[in-house]
């Protein structure tokens, strides 16, 4: 179990620290040029993506692109790091169910819907970020994710190891899981996202 438990507002933000105090119109152009590289991957998924088809999309030159992520990996790292770090304040100080204030039963069903959604709308640049990497389960996205999960257990009163039962918790919602369920399994993302609140819902019944 946690030792000590941090204050959820303890919790590390994987963010690109440098946005807050980019000027404003540096500001726009990222968010520009991000919505831009989204659309691509929306309409045409992550190998759409490269640096001219994103300035493009954008209407700006290619300079513009590199100039603000250096490169193809750069822009699809800072397309993950800002949802992602949208979705770590919502769990942090959001509104309820994700946010501070529901039963703990409540906000991990939210979070695995939400962190399901997040998953299946960028499973492309999360495989080609290295979703197959065996260090995944150590990067500090996970590394958040899989604290904020034991925090929400150890609130439920769940005994024993909370690292074992917060990582299979998470396993259906990893970017290598889902494809197998979508591709493989066939299943839809209402689907997997059903059952795995079932599951969650069997594993914790008694709790809290």
């Amino acid at each position: 179990m946690i030792a000590d438990r941090p204050h959820p507002l303890d919790l590390p933000l994987v963010t690109g620290g440098a946005v807050s105090t980019e000027r404003a119109d540096a500001a726009r152009n990222r968010q520009l040029l991000l919505a831009a590289a989204k659309t691509l991957i929306d309409n045409h998924g992550a190998a759409a993506v490269t640096m001219d088809a994103v300035a493009r999309e954008a209407g700006v030159g290619k300079g513009t692109v590199f100039r603000r992520f250096g490169s193809r990996n750069g822009l699809m790292m800072a397309l993950l790091d800002h949802s992602e770090s949208a979705l770590q304040q919502a769990f942090l100080s959001g509104p309820e169910p994700l946010g501070p204030g529901a039963p703990p039963l409540e906000r991990l069903i939210a979070y695995g819907r939400t962190r399901l959604k997040m998953t299946v709308d960028h499973l492309d640049i999360l495989l080609e970020a290295g979703a197959d990497n065996p260090d995944r389960l150590s990067h500090p996205v996970w590394a958040v994710s899989t604290q904020h999960v034991q925090l929400l257990l150890r609130d439920l009163g769940y005994p024993g190891h909370l690292e074992v039962v917060a990582n299979a918790v998470q396993a259906p919602l990893d970017a290598m899981a889902v494809r197998h369920l979508l591709d493989v399994v066939g299943l839809s993302r209402e689907q997997i996202a059903d059952d795995w609140e079932t599951m969650v819902r069997l594993l914790l019944s008694g709790l809290g």
